[in-house]
């Protein structure tokens, strides 16, 4: 359901869902406001607003692994975070 969250930063348009065309304007297309599930951009939305959210959380990202965030200056106060995302 994560993927729900996203916001699109371009204009994707779909064809109407199977179940849901409505008569008299089967040939008209929905205009999508939020990302879906199985959208090629949604999952790349998604992140980028867990990042944004991260980095408002006064988080790092890691430069060489892109899924770690830390916060703290000294190693004894330092948290750590590891992202880990799995669609199986």
């Amino acid at each position: 359901t994560a993927f729900f969250h996203g916001t699109l930063d371009e204009v994707i348009y779909m064809c109407q869902p199977e179940g849901f065309i409505e008569k008299g304007n089967e040939d008209k297309v929905c205009l999508l406001k939020k990302s879906l599930y199985g959208l090629k951009q949604s999952p790349r939305q998604w992140n980028k607003k867990f990042d944004d959210f991260m980095k408002s959380q006064k988080f790092q990202r890691c430069r060489k692994d892109l899924c770690v965030y830390t916060k703290g200056s000294n190693i004894d106060d330092r948290v750590y975070l590891l992202l880990y995302v799995d669609d199986m």
